[in-house]
């Protein structure tokens, strides 16, 4: 088993192993005091992997209750968020007891969320069971929801008491959903591994699992680094949002039903890839893309798109920031007004 420990204000232990979800009631015994937890979960993992870990985690003596919503971005709302706290209300969940967010992107970050501030907060672990809850958003700390207006516009930073990272899982998921995933690593090595987008280029969607359980121990390092220098996202965190200034505002303008979050950003890294760097950077990046059958480009109206980008959490005050590669394997924070940033989307060079 590899062991990632991520040092940020409240510090934990990542752990990497295949068949690890078998076995997580015992990590969990080991790392919280309490023996009551609130499981949060989508109607699709729930079915998948609730059954194991509820025996792994009775087996250890933990009482469990469980709370299912409909899987997909748009239950990532202030909807569910208070069906999430009347469920934890009802079954007398309190501030000594622990919240496991088993599931994806959307279920650890809405169940992060719920952890940060019901009864103003309470421990919580990850069990992230695709590849890009995996790699990104189950590590770092960053929890919220949507607003019809925005992406991840509610939020707080609270970081987990462990995440429990299994490449077994990643087995029963669809293409569309390991191309998602694969979309935030292709991210992780064009803003610092030069030679991990080289490995991630040498494979395809279709043989990428030989190389996956490297992919999830890389991108994991990297973000670990790129968090412990700054944990609340006010300098070097900003580059892992390489893509995501016009990938959200893709998102948002198909009311996220067209496009999945790493589909978004991979339109998102090619389209200010091409405007902002050499040729042989946007060939490289957008030949990566493909070959795990995402896509470099959408017929959102690039107007529309740039309104939205206004919305985005990544504005400060008449300015925003979006990241540039010009160097493969180094990122550049880009602060300028929205009408500069508007000129820069409309005139590529």
């Amino acid at each position: 088993m590899k062991k990632i420990k991520i040092n940020t204000r409240a510090s934990y232990d990542i752990f990497i192993e295949r068949g690890l979800i078998k076995n997580c009631g015992k990590i969990i015994a080991d790392t919280v005091s309490t023996r009551k937890i609130a499981v949060i979960t989508d109607n699709i993992v729930d079915k998948l992997y609730y059954e194991t870990i509820e025996l792994s985690l009775k087996e250890n003596g933990f009482a469990l209750s469980k709370f299912v919503f409909p899987a997909g971005e748009a239950s990532k709302s202030s909807e569910t968020l208070n069906e999430i706290y009347t469920f934890l209300c009802e079954n007398n969940i309190t501030r000594s007891d622990c919240i496991i967010a088993l599931g994806g992107g959307v279920v650890g970050d809405i169940a992060g969320y719920a952890a940060a501030t019901f009864l103003r907060g309470l421990d919580y672990i990850q069990i992230p069971t695709t590849l890009l809850a995996q790699i990104d958003s189950s590590v770092g700390g960053k929890t919220a929801i949507d607003l019809p207006c925005g992406k991840n516009l509610v939020g707080a930073f609270k970081q987990p008491k462990c995440v429990i990272c299994d490449s077994d899982v990643l087995s029963t998921l669809s293409d569309e959903i390991i191309s998602d995933g694969m979309a935030e690593a292709i991210k992780y090595g064009m803003i610092r591994d030069a030679e991990l987008l080289d490995l991630i280029a040498t494979h395809t969607l279709d043989n990428v699992n030989e190389i996956i359980d490297e992919i999830v121990y890389k991108c994991i390092s990297i973000k670990r680094n790129v968090v412990e220098n700054d944990e609340f996202d006010t300098g070097e965190r900003m580059i892992l949002n390489f893509g995501h200034t016009l990938g959200h505002a893709i998102e948002s303008y198909y009311n996220y039903q067209t496009y999945t979050h790493g589909s978004a950003v991979s339109i998102g890294m090619c389209m200010i890839t091409e405007r902002g760097c050499e040729k042989y950077i946007t060939d490289k990046l957008i030949s990566c893309v493909t070959a795990y059958k995402l896509p470099s480009c959408c017929d959102a109206p690039i107007n529309e798109l740039i309104k939205l980008c206004s919305n985005d959490k990544k504005c400060e005050s008449y300015d925003i920031n979006y990241i540039l590669c010009k160097n493969i394997g180094h990122a550049e924070i880009k602060k300028v007004s929205i009408s500069e940033f508007e000129k820069f989307i409309l005139n590529k060079i």
